[in-house]
């Protein structure tokens, strides 16, 4: 390998437009503002060496800097090949002197060197987006784990990941499951993504979606809001589920609910948001109709069994950026998305800006905590603390102008008490 020149991005010379573009995200992240004004004056990061695995976007930017405000000394690389946003990574090498290892588009190779690359700083703290920088630690770099304290998780796919990993006792240190707090699956996975994943399949296809028949499989929170949002936009949606709670609040909700096997026989439009493996398999796709679109918007594209597309298909074209078009034998021509990745990344923006201040936010402040907790906590995966989740919600409303009531001296009483009955 040739000597580390401290960064990999695409080309430094987007930086101008990336710094632009980070200014006007920032904008529209007011808590995670808030934060870095306090962080910028109390330094709780100080020295204190974070390795990133995070999508390279805007957002992340801003969270980026907020955690250089704190004193903390940074690298990052990208938690998906397709989700940077090359101006983004060259704007925090050329105006924020980051060490930034992601190119869109790159290769795997290419993405496990970058890994490798923004963990020689021997971090302190690891910020993973999917738990690839705790999964490499734990099996090719653990000569690293005497140095760290502790790290964050910001996906349902990681928290699974390390969740298994604690329940085998061979996780070496504490995580901090940003995921799971509510300030951020209660609306980052289910107004973010919502929005954002139809923001990629409209700009990858420019379908129409009303009228459409879109298939959803998976009602997590992420489910649900892609789900609402394809519903508002005039789809008629389909729910695929292997949960009967969550399938039945499918049905509450309103929607139609059956297995993949059915549902591939209707659907024009298909996207998986499970974090599960092979959601879609060959069966499915030999049961498809000519025309249909399938997507992902879970964290790997292994939700997709590409592998089977490939071999069903006679043929592979790319008709459009982000689509391509695999025919089948029989003549029918399925396309897919962006390589079965998040398709909000690839082909959009991600999440807009409003909803990443919350999540953000969280890994901020999760990252402070463990700084001052990690003596006391085990290898075991956290929730965020109620108080850092609940000071996020606060400073939100805030920001927006919303107040909220109090409760009294009274009902304080009433509510921590048994005795007053009825």
């Amino acid at each position: 390998m040739a000597k580390d020149k401290g960064y990999d991005v695409k080309d430094i010379k987007l930086a101008k437009d990336g710094y632009d573009r980070i200014e006007w995200a920032k904008k529209d992240m007011p808590v995670l503002r808030s934060i870095g004004e306090r962080f910028a004056k109390e330094k709780p990061l100080k020295g204190v060496k974070i390795a990133a695995c995070l999508h390279v976007t805007t957002e992340t930017s801003a969270l980026m800097q907020v955690l250089a405000m704190g004193g903390a000394k940074l690298t990052l690389c990208a938690s998906n090949p397709l989700s940077t946003q090359d101006a983004a990574a060259a704007s925090l090498v050329k105006n924020d002197g980051l060490s930034v290892y992601a190119i869109k588009g790159e290769d795997r190779k290419t993405y496990y060197r970058h890994i490798l690359q923004a963990l020689a700083i021997g971090p302190q703290i690891t910020m993973d987006d999917g738990a690839d920088l705790v999964s490499v630690i734990h099996t090719e770099k653990k000569e690293y784990l005497k140095g760290i304290i502790g790290g964050t998780e910001e996906t349902t796919t990681g928290v699974v990941r390390l969740a298994a990993m604690a329940e085998k006792g061979v996780l070496r240190y504490p995580i901090v499951a940003v995921n799971e707090a509510k300030t951020k699956h209660f609306f980052d996975n289910r107004y973010g993504t919502g929005q954002s994943t139809l923001d990629g399949i409209i700009r990858a296809t420019n379908r129409l979606l009303a009228g459409s028949v879109f298939v959803v499989a998976g009602y997590g929170w992420c489910g649900k809001g892609l789900a609402m949002r394809a519903r508002g936009m005039g789809a008629r949606v389909t729910v695929t589920e292997v949960d009967p709670l969550a399938a039945l609040e499918a049905v509450m909700d309103g929607f139609d609910v059956r297995p993949m096997s059915e549902a591939a026989k209707i659907g024009d439009i298909f996207c998986t948001v499970t974090g599960n493996l092979n959601v879609i398999r060959a069966e499915h796709f030999a049961k498809m109709k000519d025309g249909s679109i399938v997507a992902n918007s879970g964290h790997f594209n292994a939700e997709i069994e590409i592998p089977a597309l490939e071999k069903l298909a006679k043929s592979k074209r790319t008709i459009r950026p982000y689509v391509e078009e695999y025919k089948m034998k029989d003549g029918r021509c399925i396309h897919l998305l962006g390589e079965g990745r998040l398709i909000n990344l690839a082909a959009a923006e991600g999440h807009p800006a409003n909803v990443m201040d919350m999540s953000f936010a969280n890994q901020a402040l999760s990252a402070e905590y463990m700084v001052k907790n990690a003596s006391k906590l085990e290898n075991k995966v956290y929730p965020v603390p109620d108080v850092i989740d609940r000071e996020i919600a606060r400073l939100k409303l805030a920001s927006g102008g919303t107040s909220i009531d109090k409760l009294t001296a009274e009902q304080k009483k009433y509510m921590s008490s048994w005795e007053m009955g009825t």
